[in-house]
Order: structure tokens, then sequence, then C-alpha cells
């Protein structure tokens, strides 16, 4: 089982939560789905609850911090300077949503935009140091960034993260590139152009992938627990897929990577 017990390094996606109307609500189906346990929701903690497996901390599940917004998943990346980035963010061009606070004694935190519109969190870790299990069932396994702005997105987080890309797929019907951090070796997510995506425009959104050990398995209980599927299920090199909304909208990827076709 991958763990890890230190700080994820500057630029990794660290952690992921989702923002609901009723979290308790989504705990109930997040622990049916993929077997967390869920704990927290104390009022000095905003109602925020936290998912583990087998005691290790995985993903978030809260209150939206403004009614009327939509259930979302959001992605974090590790920083060491949650103050210094936010500037480095509004430097780019980008937008400081929620300027940079105190999490009790768990980490420091600010939640931007960038250029294109996608919005994503900034975690400077303390007690917390994000998800301590990852890429395994259960676990979120990647995180991407949909635009239909490529070129700019990559500008961007290279100016606030230093990133270098790797671009994968062909460019006609499939551009994509996957983002690696000063120092590492390979890539820690990715960005898609959406332009060459069937469907309706969407705007720009960050989206988690989690590991399901058999994903037909798991989009049969998404539907049974009021969830909707979104995009059916396909194989591709990365594993077999789906993309679906839980009950109250929020969207999230679901992938079996030990089923690849070619």
């Amino acid at each position: 089982m991958p763990v890890r017990d230190t700080p994820w390094s500057a630029g990794t996606p660290c952690w992921v939560d989702c923002q609901v109307d009723d979290p308790a609500k989504a705990s109930e189906f997040y622990s049916t789905l993929f077997g967390w346990q869920i704990q927290g929701g104390e009022a000095e903690a905003g109602g925020y609850l936290m998912a583990s497996k087998d005691g290790k901390s995985v993903a978030g599940i809260g209150p939206k911090p403004q009614p009327g917004m939509p259930s979302v998943w959001t992605t974090y990346f590790a920083t060491d300077d949650t103050d210094s980035l936010a500037a480095r963010v509004t430097a780019a061009g980008g937008q400081v949503l929620v300027p940079p606070f105190d999490v009790m004694d768990a980490g420091r935190m600010a939640v931007v935009a960038d250029t294109t519109g996608g919005i994503f969190g900034i975690w400077q870790a303390r007690a917390h140091q994000g998800a301590g299990v990852y890429n395994e069932h259960g676990s979120y396994c990647w995180n991407e960034l949909h635009t239909r702005q490529l070129d700019a997105a990559k500008q961007f987080y290279a100016d606030v993260f230093d990133y270098t890309y790797t671009d994968v797929g062909d460019g006609a019907n499939m551009r994509y590139v996957m983002f690696t951090p000063p120092g590492g070796t390979e890539g820690v997510g990715g960005m898609n152009d959406d332009t060459l995506m069937p469907g309706e425009p969407v705007p720009a959104h960050w989206l988690t992938w989690f590991q399901f050990d058999g994903v037909d398995t798991a989009v049969e209980r998404v539907a049974e627990l009021g969830g909707t599927l979104l995009m059916p299920t396909a194989d591709s090199p990365f594993g077999r897929m789906a993309v679906v909304a839980a009950p109250q909208g929020e969207t999230f990827g679901l992938i079996d990577t030990s089923v690849r076709a070619g």
C-alpha cells in the first residue's frame, strides 16, 4: 500500500477534498463507495470531515464556503510557503480567491484560480501533511486540469511552480501534457486540451481521479447510490476509466490502472 508520512514535495498534488451542501450525506456516499472511515465535523473545524483508509488520511469532505456555489472536488498543491506562492499566482496573472490563512495547527492554505479559470488550493503542511495513502483502491491517483486554453495554462503553471512538461497524445485527436516539478523525474499530474473533447464546452476545472479495482462495479455502485455516469466506461493505455458525478453534483474520475489497452 503506497503510504506517505512526510510532507509532499513542492508542486505536487498533495490533498483533495470536496465541498458540498450536506457533508454528512456525502460521507455516506463515499464511505459506501470507497470503504472510507470518516470522522470529524466538529464546529471548531468548520464541520470538516476527514476520510481515512487503514488509519491513513485519504481525503476531506466539507461544507461549501458560500451558498449557491457548485459542489466540487478541489486539488491542493504542496508548497513550502503559501504566502509567497500566492504572490506568484498574482504575478502570473491568476487570482487569489481565498487569501492565505492558518487552518488551526494543521497547515496554512489559500485557494486560487489560474488564468484559464481553473481553481485549486495551496497547502503548506504542518500537523497535516496531506494524503497519507494514494495510488491504491479508494484513494486518489491522478489530478488533471481540463481547459480550453492549454498553452496559457502551461505558461501560468510554469511561472508559478516551475513545471516542465512532457507531451502525450498525437496532438490531433488528443493534446495532453504531464507536468513535473523541479528536481522531479516523472509527471505528477496532467493538463488536457478540452477543445478536442466531444460535447458541450465546460469551464476549466481540476479533475480528481480515484483508483478503483473494478471500474464497472464502481459505476454500478455509483448509480445505486444516486450518482450519475458522465463519461461511459472505456479502456485506455492508462487504465479502464469512467467519469461520474456524486448525488450532490461533484464530478470525479474512476480508473483501474491494472486494466490497460493500446
